[in-house]
Protein backbone atom coordinates (compact mmCIF):
# COMPACT_ATOMS: atom_id res chain seq x y z
CA UNK A 1 0.00 0.00 0.00
CA UNK A 2 0.93 3.36 -0.88
CA UNK A 3 1.55 5.28 2.35
CA UNK A 4 3.20 8.82 1.29
CA UNK A 5 6.49 10.64 0.05
CA UNK A 6 7.55 10.36 3.60
CA UNK A 7 7.72 6.26 3.13
CA UNK A 8 8.09 3.66 0.19
CA UNK A 9 5.67 0.64 -0.43
CA UNK A 10 5.60 0.19 3.05
CA UNK A 11 2.70 -2.16 4.56
CA UNK A 12 1.28 -3.60 7.29
CA UNK A 13 2.87 -6.48 9.43
CA UNK A 14 5.98 -6.22 7.51
CA UNK A 15 4.17 -6.66 4.30
CA UNK A 16 5.02 -4.57 1.40
CA UNK A 17 1.54 -3.61 -0.95
CA UNK A 18 4.03 -5.05 -3.42
CA UNK A 19 3.76 -8.24 -1.52
CA UNK A 20 0.20 -7.84 -0.56
CA UNK A 21 -0.99 -7.09 -4.63
CA UNK A 22 1.19 -9.88 -5.79
CA UNK A 23 -0.71 -11.98 -3.46
CA UNK A 24 -3.54 -11.25 -4.62
CA UNK A 25 -3.44 -11.80 -7.99
CA UNK A 26 -1.93 -15.04 -7.73
CA UNK A 27 -4.44 -16.32 -4.84
CA UNK A 28 -7.26 -15.24 -7.01
CA UNK A 29 -10.81 -14.82 -6.05
CA UNK A 30 -11.74 -15.56 -2.84
CA UNK A 31 -14.47 -15.26 -0.17
CA UNK A 32 -13.91 -12.77 2.50
CA UNK A 33 -13.81 -13.90 6.10
CA UNK A 34 -16.60 -11.98 7.92
CA UNK A 35 -17.54 -10.23 4.77
CA UNK A 36 -20.73 -11.29 2.73
CA UNK A 37 -20.09 -12.49 -0.79
CA UNK A 38 -21.04 -9.85 -3.35
CA UNK A 39 -22.79 -10.91 -6.63
CA UNK A 40 -19.88 -9.58 -8.60
CA UNK A 41 -17.64 -11.80 -6.46
CA UNK A 42 -18.71 -14.76 -7.70
CA UNK A 43 -16.08 -16.99 -8.21
CA UNK A 44 -15.60 -18.99 -11.94
CA UNK A 45 -14.98 -22.19 -13.22
CA UNK A 46 -11.70 -22.97 -14.07
CA UNK A 47 -8.41 -20.84 -12.76
CA UNK A 48 -8.54 -18.44 -10.77
CA UNK A 49 -8.90 -14.48 -11.62
CA UNK A 50 -9.75 -11.40 -9.73
CA UNK A 51 -13.15 -9.95 -10.37
CA UNK A 52 -13.94 -6.16 -10.84
CA UNK A 53 -17.68 -5.22 -10.61
CA UNK A 54 -19.04 -3.28 -13.64
CA UNK A 55 -19.88 -0.11 -13.64
CA UNK A 56 -23.45 1.30 -13.54
CA UNK A 57 -23.04 3.96 -16.31
CA UNK A 58 -25.42 3.60 -19.57
CA UNK A 59 -22.74 3.18 -21.98
CA UNK A 60 -20.17 0.73 -22.47
CA UNK A 61 -16.32 1.38 -22.10
CA UNK A 62 -13.36 1.48 -24.29
CA UNK A 63 -9.85 2.27 -23.82
CA UNK A 64 -6.75 2.71 -25.86
CA UNK A 65 -3.18 2.92 -24.37
CA UNK A 66 -0.78 5.64 -25.26
CA UNK A 67 2.84 5.36 -25.85
CA UNK A 68 4.18 9.43 -24.62
CA UNK A 69 7.97 11.11 -24.92
CA UNK A 70 8.66 13.96 -23.30
CA UNK A 71 11.13 15.83 -25.71
CA UNK A 72 11.42 18.94 -23.02
CA UNK A 73 12.89 16.17 -20.58
CA UNK A 74 16.12 14.41 -21.19
CA UNK A 75 16.01 11.15 -19.26
CA UNK A 76 20.20 10.47 -18.90
CA UNK A 77 19.35 7.43 -16.27
CA UNK A 78 17.58 5.74 -19.27
CA UNK A 79 20.22 6.10 -21.78
CA UNK A 80 22.10 8.46 -24.00
CA UNK A 81 19.60 10.77 -26.15
CA UNK A 82 16.42 9.29 -23.83
CA UNK A 83 13.93 11.98 -23.07
CA UNK A 84 11.30 10.96 -20.44
CA UNK A 85 8.71 8.16 -21.46
CA UNK A 86 5.40 7.57 -19.83
CA UNK A 87 2.35 5.20 -20.71
CA UNK A 88 -0.96 6.13 -20.23
CA UNK A 89 -4.26 4.73 -21.02
CA UNK A 90 -7.63 6.40 -22.27
CA UNK A 91 -11.01 5.15 -21.01
CA UNK A 92 -14.23 6.54 -22.93
CA UNK A 93 -17.74 5.79 -23.47
CA UNK A 94 -17.71 3.48 -26.72
CA UNK A 95 -20.24 2.12 -29.00
CA UNK A 96 -20.26 -1.40 -31.00
CA UNK A 97 -17.84 -2.88 -28.57
CA UNK A 98 -18.64 -6.77 -28.97
CA UNK A 99 -16.00 -7.44 -31.97
CA UNK A 100 -13.31 -5.54 -29.23
CA UNK A 101 -11.94 -7.58 -26.80
CA UNK A 102 -11.88 -6.73 -22.81
CA UNK A 103 -8.58 -4.96 -21.34
CA UNK A 104 -6.93 -6.62 -18.48
CA UNK A 105 -6.80 -4.67 -15.19
CA UNK A 106 -2.85 -4.62 -15.74
CA UNK A 107 -0.83 -5.66 -18.59
CA UNK A 108 1.01 -9.56 -18.44
CA UNK A 109 4.81 -8.15 -18.72
CA UNK A 110 4.43 -5.83 -15.52
CA UNK A 111 2.24 -7.93 -13.64
CA UNK A 112 4.65 -10.67 -13.85
CA UNK A 113 7.23 -8.45 -13.00
CA UNK A 114 4.87 -7.55 -9.62
CA UNK A 115 4.50 -11.04 -8.81
CA UNK A 116 8.57 -11.91 -9.64
CA UNK A 117 9.08 -8.76 -6.96
CA UNK A 118 6.99 -10.22 -4.35
CA UNK A 119 7.91 -14.15 -4.47
CA UNK A 120 5.37 -15.68 -6.60
CA UNK A 121 5.38 -17.38 -9.96
CA UNK A 122 5.39 -15.23 -12.72
CA UNK A 123 2.72 -16.79 -14.89
CA UNK A 124 0.71 -18.43 -11.76
CA UNK A 125 -2.16 -15.43 -12.50
CA UNK A 126 -5.23 -14.73 -13.84
CA UNK A 127 -5.46 -10.69 -14.15
CA UNK A 128 -9.01 -9.28 -13.58
CA UNK A 129 -10.94 -8.04 -16.85
CA UNK A 130 -11.94 -4.48 -17.28
CA UNK A 131 -15.08 -3.16 -18.10
CA UNK A 132 -12.77 -1.31 -20.59
CA UNK A 133 -12.79 -2.65 -24.80
CA UNK A 134 -9.79 -2.22 -26.67
CA UNK A 135 -9.92 -0.04 -29.91
CA UNK A 136 -13.48 0.31 -29.51
CA UNK A 137 -14.87 3.37 -31.16
CA UNK A 138 -16.20 6.34 -29.78
CA UNK A 139 -20.15 7.12 -28.54
CA UNK A 140 -20.85 10.93 -28.91
CA UNK A 141 -23.63 11.48 -26.03
CA UNK A 142 -24.08 14.43 -27.46
CA UNK A 143 -21.24 17.53 -27.48
CA UNK A 144 -17.83 17.41 -26.48
CA UNK A 145 -16.70 14.78 -23.53
CA UNK A 146 -15.44 16.11 -20.44
CA UNK A 147 -12.07 15.13 -19.23
CA UNK A 148 -10.41 13.70 -16.15
CA UNK A 149 -7.15 12.54 -15.69
CA UNK A 150 -6.06 10.10 -12.66
CA UNK A 151 -2.62 10.09 -10.95
CA UNK A 152 -1.64 7.09 -8.84
CA UNK A 153 0.20 7.02 -5.31
CA UNK A 154 3.91 5.91 -4.98
CA UNK A 155 5.45 2.23 -6.33
CA UNK A 156 2.23 2.20 -7.82
CA UNK A 157 0.08 1.82 -11.76
CA UNK A 158 -2.26 3.85 -13.33
CA UNK A 159 -4.87 0.57 -13.05
CA UNK A 160 -5.40 1.07 -9.43
CA UNK A 161 -8.47 3.14 -9.37
CA UNK A 162 -10.35 1.15 -12.45
CA UNK A 163 -13.17 1.17 -10.37
CA UNK A 164 -13.47 4.90 -10.93
CA UNK A 165 -12.25 5.30 -13.78
CA UNK A 166 -14.62 2.99 -15.52
CA UNK A 167 -17.07 4.26 -13.97
CA UNK A 168 -16.67 7.90 -15.15
CA UNK A 169 -16.39 6.26 -18.49
CA UNK A 170 -19.67 4.66 -18.41
CA UNK A 171 -21.22 8.08 -17.71
CA UNK A 172 -19.71 9.77 -20.50
CA UNK A 173 -16.17 10.85 -19.23
CA UNK A 174 -12.88 10.77 -20.79
CA UNK A 175 -10.72 9.53 -18.46
CA UNK A 176 -6.52 9.54 -18.86
CA UNK A 177 -4.61 7.88 -16.74
CA UNK A 178 -0.91 7.71 -16.65
CA UNK A 179 1.96 5.62 -15.18
CA UNK A 180 4.84 7.44 -13.50
CA UNK A 181 7.82 6.04 -15.01
CA UNK A 182 10.56 4.71 -12.44
CA UNK A 183 6.96 4.48 -9.92
CA UNK A 184 5.28 2.59 -11.47
CA UNK A 185 5.08 -1.24 -13.21
CA UNK A 186 4.66 -0.04 -16.73
CA UNK A 187 5.20 -1.67 -20.34
CA UNK A 188 6.16 0.27 -23.23
CA UNK A 189 5.45 -1.16 -26.40
CA UNK A 190 9.01 -1.96 -27.37
CA UNK A 191 8.72 -4.27 -25.05
CA UNK A 192 10.93 -2.87 -21.68
CA UNK A 193 8.85 -3.01 -18.46
CA UNK A 194 10.19 -0.61 -15.68
CA UNK A 195 9.27 -0.86 -12.00
CA UNK A 196 9.83 1.10 -9.39
CA UNK A 197 13.34 2.75 -8.34
CA UNK A 198 14.09 2.33 -4.45
CA UNK A 199 17.12 5.07 -5.33
CA UNK A 200 16.65 7.87 -2.94
CA UNK A 201 18.73 9.60 -5.42
CA UNK A 202 16.03 9.02 -8.26
CA UNK A 203 13.22 9.00 -6.05
CA UNK A 204 10.16 11.19 -7.35
CA UNK A 205 8.12 13.66 -6.22
CA UNK A 206 4.56 14.66 -6.00
CA UNK A 207 6.07 17.65 -8.11
CA UNK A 208 7.41 15.02 -10.33
CA UNK A 209 4.03 13.57 -10.88
CA UNK A 210 2.44 16.79 -11.76
CA UNK A 211 5.01 17.70 -14.46
CA UNK A 212 3.87 14.16 -15.83
CA UNK A 213 0.22 15.15 -15.72
CA UNK A 214 0.56 18.80 -16.96
CA UNK A 215 2.72 17.35 -19.93
CA UNK A 216 0.11 14.88 -20.38
CA UNK A 217 -3.13 17.30 -21.07
CA UNK A 218 -0.43 18.83 -23.93
CA UNK A 219 -1.34 16.01 -25.27
CA UNK A 220 -4.83 15.50 -24.86
CA UNK A 221 -4.91 19.22 -26.40
CA UNK A 222 -3.39 17.23 -29.56
CA UNK A 223 -5.77 14.73 -29.39
CA UNK A 224 -8.89 17.19 -28.93
CA UNK A 225 -6.78 18.93 -32.36
CA UNK A 226 -6.69 15.97 -34.52
CA UNK A 227 -3.17 14.90 -33.96
CA UNK A 228 -2.12 11.30 -32.85
CA UNK A 229 0.26 12.29 -29.66
CA UNK A 230 1.32 8.40 -29.57
CA UNK A 231 5.44 7.69 -30.12
CA UNK A 232 4.40 5.13 -32.73
CA UNK A 233 1.40 6.85 -34.35
CA UNK A 234 -0.20 3.29 -33.25
CA UNK A 235 -4.47 4.04 -34.45
CA UNK A 236 -6.70 5.85 -32.34
CA UNK A 237 -10.15 4.43 -31.84
CA UNK A 238 -12.82 6.40 -34.40
CA UNK A 239 -13.89 9.41 -33.06
CA UNK A 240 -11.63 10.24 -30.09
CA UNK A 241 -9.75 13.04 -32.03
CA UNK A 242 -11.87 16.16 -31.65
CA UNK A 243 -14.31 14.48 -29.15
CA UNK A 244 -12.64 16.22 -26.12
CA UNK A 245 -14.23 19.23 -23.98
CA UNK A 246 -11.01 21.26 -23.19
CA UNK A 247 -12.96 23.88 -20.86
CA UNK A 248 -13.92 20.90 -18.68
CA UNK A 249 -11.04 19.10 -17.19
CA UNK A 250 -10.77 17.68 -14.06
CA UNK A 251 -8.16 15.28 -12.01
CA UNK A 252 -8.33 12.82 -9.23
CA UNK A 253 -5.49 10.74 -7.83
CA UNK A 254 -4.44 8.57 -4.86
CA UNK A 255 -2.63 9.32 -2.02
CA UNK A 256 1.25 11.07 -4.04
CA UNK A 257 -1.26 11.09 -6.79
CA UNK A 258 -4.03 13.28 -4.49
CA UNK A 259 -0.94 15.82 -3.90
CA UNK A 260 -0.19 16.27 -7.46
CA UNK A 261 -3.39 16.83 -8.08
CA UNK A 262 -3.54 19.94 -5.79
CA UNK A 263 0.05 20.74 -7.30
CA UNK A 264 -1.45 20.45 -10.76
CA UNK A 265 -4.21 22.79 -10.05
CA UNK A 266 -2.44 25.51 -8.50
CA UNK A 267 0.23 25.56 -11.51
CA UNK A 268 -2.27 25.17 -14.12
CA UNK A 269 -5.86 26.66 -15.08
CA UNK A 270 -6.15 24.12 -17.70
CA UNK A 271 -7.78 22.01 -14.76
CA UNK A 272 -11.21 22.84 -13.55
CA UNK A 273 -11.90 20.67 -10.69
CA UNK A 274 -9.60 18.49 -8.43
CA UNK A 275 -10.51 15.47 -6.02
CA UNK A 276 -8.04 14.12 -3.83
CA UNK A 277 -7.86 10.10 -2.34
CA UNK A 278 -5.77 10.31 0.76
CA UNK A 279 -3.52 12.36 -0.19
CA UNK A 280 -0.74 13.67 2.74
CA UNK A 281 -0.03 17.28 0.78
CA UNK A 282 3.29 17.06 1.83
CA UNK A 283 5.63 18.78 0.84
CA UNK A 284 3.73 21.76 2.71
CA UNK A 285 1.70 23.48 -0.06
CA UNK A 286 0.63 26.83 0.95
CA UNK A 287 -0.22 28.50 -2.38
CA UNK A 288 -4.04 29.32 -2.71
CA UNK A 289 -6.17 27.80 -4.71
CA UNK A 290 -9.04 29.40 -6.23
CA UNK A 291 -10.96 26.45 -7.92
CA UNK A 292 -12.88 23.26 -6.85
CA UNK A 293 -11.16 20.89 -4.69
CA UNK A 294 -12.68 17.86 -2.80
CA UNK A 295 -10.87 15.51 -0.32
CA UNK A 296 -11.94 11.98 0.56
CA UNK A 297 -9.67 11.77 3.59
CA UNK A 298 -9.09 8.19 5.70
CA UNK A 299 -5.93 8.24 7.53
CA UNK A 300 -4.19 11.44 6.23
CA UNK A 301 -6.66 14.02 7.82
CA UNK A 302 -6.40 17.12 9.09
CA UNK A 303 -7.24 16.28 12.62
CA UNK A 304 -4.01 14.17 12.16
CA UNK A 305 -1.66 15.92 9.70
CA UNK A 306 -0.94 19.63 9.48
CA UNK A 307 -0.13 19.29 6.29
CA UNK A 308 -3.41 18.36 5.28
CA UNK A 309 -4.70 20.67 7.08
CA UNK A 310 -2.66 23.57 5.59
CA UNK A 311 -3.63 23.00 2.57
CA UNK A 312 -7.34 22.93 3.41
CA UNK A 313 -7.02 26.45 4.39
CA UNK A 314 -5.71 27.68 1.21
CA UNK A 315 -8.66 26.47 -0.49
CA UNK A 316 -10.59 30.05 -1.56
CA UNK A 317 -13.30 28.14 -4.01
CA UNK A 318 -15.72 25.44 -3.22
CA UNK A 319 -14.05 22.57 -1.56
CA UNK A 320 -15.90 19.56 0.87
CA UNK A 321 -13.97 16.99 2.66
CA UNK A 322 -15.86 13.86 3.20
CA UNK A 323 -14.24 10.72 4.92
CA UNK A 324 -16.10 7.39 5.38
CA UNK A 325 -15.96 5.47 8.90
CA UNK A 326 -13.83 2.63 8.92
CA UNK A 327 -11.68 4.08 5.75
CA UNK A 328 -7.98 2.97 5.77
CA UNK A 329 -5.18 4.87 3.23
CA UNK A 330 -6.42 2.29 0.13
CA UNK A 331 -10.15 2.46 0.92
CA UNK A 332 -11.38 4.74 -1.95
CA UNK A 333 -9.25 2.66 -4.56
CA UNK A 334 -9.92 -1.33 -6.19
CA UNK A 335 -7.80 -2.57 -3.16
CA UNK A 336 -10.67 -2.70 -1.11
CA UNK A 337 -12.80 -4.55 -3.99
CA UNK A 338 -9.44 -7.06 -4.64
CA UNK A 339 -8.16 -7.32 -1.10
CA UNK A 340 -11.57 -9.36 0.35
CA UNK A 341 -11.42 -11.40 -2.25
CA UNK A 342 -8.28 -13.50 -1.23
CA UNK A 343 -8.81 -13.53 2.53
CA UNK A 344 -10.01 -17.16 3.02
CA UNK A 345 -7.28 -18.39 0.29
CA UNK A 346 -4.60 -17.47 2.55
CA UNK A 347 -5.71 -18.07 5.81
CA UNK A 348 -6.11 -13.97 6.35
CA UNK A 349 -7.98 -13.60 9.94
CA UNK A 350 -10.88 -11.94 10.46
CA UNK A 351 -8.50 -8.86 12.58
CA UNK A 352 -5.55 -8.71 9.43
CA UNK A 353 -8.35 -8.84 6.96
CA UNK A 354 -9.77 -5.66 8.91
CA UNK A 355 -6.15 -4.08 9.17
CA UNK A 356 -5.95 -4.12 5.27
CA UNK A 357 -9.37 -2.98 4.40
CA UNK A 358 -10.61 -1.14 7.36
CA UNK A 359 -13.78 -1.71 9.21
CA UNK A 360 -15.87 -0.35 5.74
CA UNK A 361 -17.80 -3.07 4.23
CA UNK A 362 -16.34 -3.68 0.36
CA UNK A 363 -19.53 -3.59 -0.96
CA UNK A 364 -20.43 0.03 0.78
CA UNK A 365 -16.90 0.99 -0.48
CA UNK A 366 -17.29 0.39 -4.17
CA UNK A 367 -20.93 2.28 -3.99
CA UNK A 368 -18.99 5.14 -2.46
CA UNK A 369 -16.17 4.76 -4.89
CA UNK A 370 -19.11 5.30 -7.55
CA UNK A 371 -20.92 7.59 -6.33
CA UNK A 372 -19.06 10.27 -4.97
CA UNK A 373 -16.28 11.25 -7.52
CA UNK A 374 -18.94 11.19 -9.84
CA UNK A 375 -20.99 13.76 -8.24
CA UNK A 376 -18.40 15.60 -7.85
CA UNK A 377 -16.86 15.83 -11.78
CA UNK A 378 -20.81 15.98 -12.42
CA UNK A 379 -21.14 19.12 -10.71
CA UNK A 380 -18.08 21.02 -11.29
CA UNK A 381 -17.23 20.31 -14.80
CA UNK A 382 -21.11 19.38 -16.07
CA UNK A 383 -22.56 21.99 -13.86
CA UNK A 384 -25.58 19.60 -12.51
CA UNK A 385 -26.76 19.89 -9.61
CA UNK A 386 -25.87 17.07 -6.92
CA UNK A 387 -27.46 16.63 -3.40
CA UNK A 388 -25.07 14.24 -2.78
CA UNK A 389 -22.23 17.22 -1.94
CA UNK A 390 -24.44 19.50 -0.05
CA UNK A 391 -24.70 17.30 2.75
CA UNK A 392 -24.80 13.88 4.45
CA UNK A 393 -26.58 11.42 2.64
CA UNK A 394 -29.06 8.78 4.23
CA UNK A 395 -27.91 6.38 1.42
CA UNK A 396 -24.35 6.65 2.41
CA UNK A 397 -24.50 7.01 6.39
CA UNK A 398 -20.95 5.80 6.69
CA UNK A 399 -19.41 8.64 4.82
CA UNK A 400 -19.17 12.09 6.93
CA UNK A 401 -18.37 15.48 6.23
CA UNK A 402 -15.87 17.41 8.05
CA UNK A 403 -16.62 20.62 8.38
Amino acid sequence: MDMDTRTNSGGHNGVTRRHLLGTVLAAGAAVPLGVARPAWAARPAGPPRLILPEPTGPYPVGTVSLHLVDASRPDPAAGPGRHRELMASVWYPARDVRRYPRAPWMPAAPLRALLTSAGFAADAVLAPLTAGHEGAPVRRTGGRLPVVVFSHGAHDHRSDATVVVQELASHGYVVVTVDHTDDAFSEFPDGRVVVPLHDPQRALGPADFARDIRFVVDRIEDLDAGRNPDAEHRPLPAGLCGALDLRSIGMFGWSKGGTATALVMIEDQRVRAGLSFDGPMEPTITADLDRPFMMMTAVFTRAEEPSVAEFWSHLRGWRLNVQADGAVHSSYCDNQVLVPQLATVIGMSDEELRDWIGTLDPVRALRIQQAYPRAFFDLHLRHRPQNLLESPSAAFPEVKFIP
